[in-house]
């Protein structure tokens, strides 16, 4: 699961820099109002993973919603089949 967070927060971090080049050279504020919150609460939800006790009730749900979030990027090469939820 450690590889699935280190590429999904990859990912994230990509996207928050593709989204400002975006904004910067054509004025996208509506794209960027929209997706850099998702980005964020996408980011904020596999860092909590990381430190969740694996015993919390959470865990099997949190699993599920990551591996569901990382199949945007299946066209990515660095996307894993077995990520798949």
């Amino acid at each position: 699961m450690d590889d699935l967070i280190a590429f999904l927060r990859a990912r994230n971090e990509e996207d928050n820099h593709a989204y400002a080049y975006v904004s910067d050279t054509f004025g996208g504020e509506a794209l960027l109002d929209s997706h850099l919150p998702m980005l964020d609460l996408i980011d904020m939800l596999a860092r909590d993973f990381k430190v969740m006790d694996p015993s919390d009730s959470r865990v099997a749900g949190l699993t599920y919603a990551l591996r569901v979030l990382a199949q945007s990027y299946d066209g990515h090469p660095g996307y894993r089949e077995e990520w798949r939820p």
